[in-house]
């Protein structure tokens, strides 16, 4: 991580942080989007008018805001995070410069949707990420090779061991069904296990978990999502 309140970001892994979070694009790269639509926009436009230095600096103050809604149920004597469609990591990224020594296991999807929508799918079908760009991000920011590893939902096996915390924003019940993961989840968790998401259905999870708590509330959102942290299936 350098000093100037950044991430290192190449043009490549800057494209797609803004396909997967437009709210990090200028006023002027969002009106563009509407003009031209996302697919235009995706292809086009932010190959050749991104700055990536711009998206750096966002990406890293966003990142850093959502660790300071995290940072209470995190704690140092964790060791196992498991982050279910992250991006390409920069809270991970994050957490990592704070905690030090921890082991981060990402499941994603490696590849992009050719037609770019964002929306509720109960069957997780779009996709915006690039292994090979994840891996440059992590590394070029201050995480070794050793300390993480990047599952495809697509073709792997996802890992079978306990972790001591979960985290999904604004993907795992948000813009997908939390039941996909429902069934694993169960099976790498332990009763202390802190699993984090958000969803605009906070009051279903009382009749998932024993342990379900709001720790923050998105006023942006239409529905006002809310994050929340769970702990212990019933």
């Amino acid at each position: 991580m350098n000093n100037n309140a950044s991430f290192l970001l190449t043009n490549k892994a800057a494209r797609i942080i803004i396909l997967q979070r437009i709210d990090l694009a200028s006023p002027f790269l969002k009106k563009i989007r509407k003009l031209l639509g996302r697919y235009l926009f995706s292809t086009f436009i932010t190959k050749y008018f991104l700055n990536p230095k711009d998206v750096a600096k966002n990406y890293y103050t966003t990142m850093s805001k959502e660790y300071e809604t995290l940072k209470n149920y995190i704690f140092k004597t964790d060791q196992f995070f498991l982050s279910i469609g992250g991006g390409i990591g920069g809270l991970e990224a994050v957490i990592n410069k704070n905690l030090k020594n921890k082991s981060f296991y990402f499941i994603e999807r490696n590849f992009i949707s050719k037609k770019v929508k964002y929306g509720w799918s109960k069957n997780n079908l779009e996709a915006y990420n690039n292994f090979n760009i994840q891996r440059s991000f992590l590394n070029s920011n201050d995480m070794s090779p050793k300390q993480y590893q990047l599952i495809d939902f697509d073709k792997d096996n996802f890992p079978e061991m306990k972790f001591d915390v979960v985290i999904s924003l604004f993907s795992l019940d948000y813009h997908y069904d939390f039941n996909i993961y429902i069934n694993y989840l169960k099976k790498v968790s332990t009763k202390n296990t802190r699993i984090i998401f958000d969803t605009i259905r906070a009051d279903y999870f009382q009749t998932i978990f024993k342990n379900v708590k709001i720790i923050s509330v998105d006023n942006s959102t239409v529905h006002k999502s809310k994050r929340i942290i769970c702990r212990e299936f019933i």
